[in-house]
């Protein structure tokens, strides 16, 4: 069957489109994954960002209808975003749509004048972290936190931008008695996943999750028997390949700018896994960290309040 043509939109429909795209995690996510699917889901993809409200009340046969697809086609975009079937994600962009976070801001343009980078940066960064806060998903977190405390050894995974969290991330972990090590060499970082073993976890940090050396490291360390916790985009080939992912869906284009609110909302992110990590690991760690803290005192001036 033939796709139908969608009709042209008005200049009002188009900004009201956008606007929820950018205020829904959801579509910012499918908006992000769109190409990677295939040319029939794609089409449904374009039909779900162009027009969110309307597919809240589509059946599958009637979005399949409207996009000149078959049934099978729309669950398996559905599955491609991480769902079980079409059932979930009308749930999941019902949700979306409701908690989203009005869009007020807008990005910095070449016009602007120095006293609204500010504002901008900050409203934007502040929207996108509490987007994220909405559409996080616990249950996702309980496996990687229980991943993380049984760990024998964590390896952080990260190239360009993303390595700095990886940075970070090796820097908070090696505190809790773990052996943490952080890769943003993507030859080393190879290397090393073809050693680990069962019972060791990578933390693989990607904004686009579509870097191919990431990916190639990835495959090694599930094959040598490791878990693989993603932070990346939903619907990305990292976030498929991963073991467990925690989506940072942010409105944000890499081919403008250098990755800013991405990095912020995987530094949150991280954060958040590190303090789940630490009240699962118990008193024990509260000691050991406390030993940590005696160590920079003894460092600083006496004295003198910091």
């Amino acid at each position: 069957m033939k796709a139908q043509a969608l009709p042209e939109s008005s200049a009002g429909t188009r900004v009201e489109s956008a606007a929820l795209v950018q205020q829904s995690s959801l579509l910012a996510r499918i908006a992000a994954s769109v190409a990677e699917l295939r040319k029939s889901e794609r089409a449904v993809a374009e039909l779900v960002l162009a027009k969110p409200n309307e597919v809240l009340h589509l059946s599958i046969a009637e979005l399949a209808l409207r996009v000149g697809t078959s049934q099978p086609t729309v669950a398996r975009f559905a599955v491609a975003l991480g769902f079980s079937g079409y059932k979930e994600f009308k749930l999941r962009l019902a949700q979306s749509l409701a908690s989203g976070v009005p869009f007020v801001h807008q990005d910095v343009g070449p016009g602007d004048a120095l006293e609204l980078v500010a504002p901008k940066v900050f409203d934007r960064t502040i929207g996108a972290l509490i987007n994220v806060r909405n559409h996080f998903d616990t249950a996702q977190l309980q496996r990687a936190v229980k991943i993380l405390a049984r760990a024998r050894r964590i390896e952080c995974y990260g190239v360009g931008n993303s390595g700095i969290v990886a940075l970070d991330a090796q820097h908070k972990f090696f505190r809790f008695g773990v052996p943490a090590v952080s890769y943003i060499d993507t030859h080393t970082m190879g290397m090393a996943a073809t050693v680990l073993k069962r019972g060791d976890a990578v933390l693989a940090i990607s904004a686009s999750g579509r870097t191919t050396d990431m990916l190639g490291s990835v495959e090694i360390a599930l094959e040598s028997g490791a878990d693989v916790i993603a932070i990346t985009a939903g619907g990305s080939p990292l976030a498929r390949l991963a073991t467990v992912t925690l989506y940072a869906d942010v409105p944000e284009d890499p081919e403008i700018y250098a990755p800013m609110i991405s990095r912020l909302a995987h530094l949150a992110i991280l954060d958040v896994l590190c303090v789940g990590v630490a009240l699962a690991l118990g008193p024990a760690l509260v000691k050991r960290l406390e030993r940590a803290k005696q160590t920079l005192r003894d460092k600083r001036i006496k004295g003198l309040e910091s």
